[in-house]
Formats: structure tokens, sequence, C-alpha cells
């Protein structure tokens, strides 16, 4: 069985070689394909591979119909929608995703940035303090679970509103529960965004809940670029002199709102939510374990595309 790691973004050493033990104990093969620059590079590679490990690498129909022998595709990370999973099904691929494994390090970048944006960007002037303002989550999965846990060690009052969790999970961990959206960002001096980015969240944060949040309050979206209405977050901001909005997953208008609002917005250079040598590591093996697995056993635990 030949397993390939493809990645533009490459893993670190350590990680490699940890997927590589665990590969080649399982008695399959490791190939490499990093640092690639064009898609035709990895269409090229996944010729011969039967199961391929990705981080953000577009993984499209082109991409999977150019792998005859592939079996099995890993998101070494939570977010899937670089993966087709459509693609997948057709060419009977399964497709994973490692929840969990970059959880920690995308919740510490969502505090880091709020302690950044209190600060004024630590230019010079009079900041604020984390303590004593209400954080909401915006779905309360790993990483937003893990935001509000860091954020009580911070003084804050937590509010979540997630569908799909139980008001007794949210409530047991110490946090209060929204009813509605509305409610939510209504409240919220800090507003932490972890939705995927899916038909029904693309493009739904916009003015009408932007409007609702309190004088001073600030936007960290860690989450997909997608989920943003883009054209509406400009106006509102121009509207409303005292918002902010950080991000680490730059805007396609971020040159005209920094150009407006100078340190009222804030974008990472290249997204770095995931970007640490624990959550790298772990992602990686985790991808590794899960494919072995799969050819091993039929585990199908993570599987995205039911």
């Amino acid at each position: 069985m030949n397993v390939l790691i493809a990645t533009d973004k490459p893993f670190a050493k350590k990680a490699v070689d940890g997927i590589r033990t665990i590969v080649e104990q399982a008695g399959m093969t490791l190939s490499l394909l990093e640092n690639y620059t064009e898609q035709a590079q990895l269409i090229e590679a996944v010729a011969k591979a039967e199961a391929l490990i990705v981080r953000s690498d577009k993984i499209t129909r082109e991409v999977i119909q150019a792998a005859p022998n592939l079996k099995i595709v890993v998101r070494a990370g939570a977010g899937y929608d670089n993966l087709d999973l459509d693609a997948c099904s057709s060419q009977n691929v399964v497709a994973m995703n490692t929840p969990g494994q970059n959880s920690n390090a995308v919740a510490e970048l969502a505090i880091g940035m709020m302690i950044y944006m209190a600060r004024k960007q630590f230019q010079p002037g009079t900041g604020t303090e984390l303590r004593g303002k209400t954080l909401g989550v915006h779905a309360y999965g790993n990483v937003g679970r893990l935001v509000a846990g860091l954020a009580k060690g911070f003084g804050m009052e937590i509010y979540a509103y997630d569908p799909f969790v139980p008001a007794s999970v949210m409530q047991t961990d110490g946090v209060h529960v929204a009813n509605t959206l509305e409610d939510l960002y209504s409240r919220s001096d800090y507003l932490s965004l972890h939705i995927p980015a899916n038909d029904a969240t693309k493009g739904s944060i916009g003015r009408s809940l932007l409007s609702l949040m309190p004088k001073g309050a600030c936007l960290i979206n860690t989450a997909r670029k997608e989920v943003m209405n883009e054209e509406e977050l400009e106006a509102v901001l121009a509207e409303r002199t005292d918002l902010k909005y950080a991000t680490d997953v730059s805007p396609g208008n971020m040159d005209a709102l920094r150009a407006q609002f100078d340190t009222r917005v804030f974008a990472t250079p290249k997204k770095m939510g995931a970007q640490t040598q624990e959550a790298n590591v772990n992602a990686g093996l985790a991808a590794a374990r899960q494919i072995v697995a799969f050819l091993k056993n039929g585990d199908r635990k993570f599987q995205l595309n039911k």
C-alpha cells in the first residue's frame, strides 16, 4: 500500500518522521510531495497513491479522477471544505478529517487576537482588558469549547449558541446559552466565530448580525473566509466607527478595509490557526493512524462522505 503525503505547506519533520513510522510499521510505504507550486504536480503524484494525507491542499474532482488506486484521503485538520466529497464518493474514495487535533492551537490564537485588538494592536494609546467583558461563542464544537474555557480564566462572561449541542453541555461548562443568534451577537463584546463553511453558512455573517453588537465590540474569525458577507462587513464598519474585526482568513477586500479602518481591522498574513508544532504533529499522526485503521480493519469512524 502506498501512502502519499501531499502538502504545499509541509508538515514539520517530526510529524513526517512519526507518520513514516506508523505507516511502515503497518507494512506500507510512504511517498512525499512537499512545497509543490502547481496543481499539475499533485495530479501527477497521486497516480499511484492508495492513501493520501493532505492539509489545506485542494483535492478536486480532477485530482480524484487522476488517482485510480486511491481508497482514502485524510485531511489533517478539522475543516474539510478543500475536499470534494461528491467526487470522492463517485470514485468510492473514503474522505476523513482529524477533528480535535488542531483545536487548542486555534483556540489560543482566538484569545491572542482578542488581546491584540483590545490593546489596539500594540500601538500607542489606551487599550482595554478582557476581564469583565462578555464573550459570545458562535458554534460550541471542539474549538469553541476550548475558547470558552480559556476566556473564563480571563474573567469573561461566556454565552454560546449552537443548535447542535445540548444546552445542558454548555451549562455544565458554566456557559450561558443564547437562545438565538440575535441574542448572542447583541450581548457580545467579543464574538468568536467557529462555524464551518457550507451552503447554510456561506455569507451568513453580515449586517443583520454585526449591527446588533454592543458599542466597541470586536468580531474574531478563526473559522472560514466564506462565512462572511464581506461587502456588508465593510459597510457596517464604516457606519459603526466603534466596531472591530480580526480574522485568521484574510478577506478579499482586506486592502480596502485596512485603508479605511486602520487598527480596527486585522488579518494574519497567512492562515495561522493550526500553525503550531504541536498541532502539526498531532494532526499528521492522527491522519496516519486513521489510514492504517481503515486499510487494515475497515474503521470508518471519521468518514465524512457517508
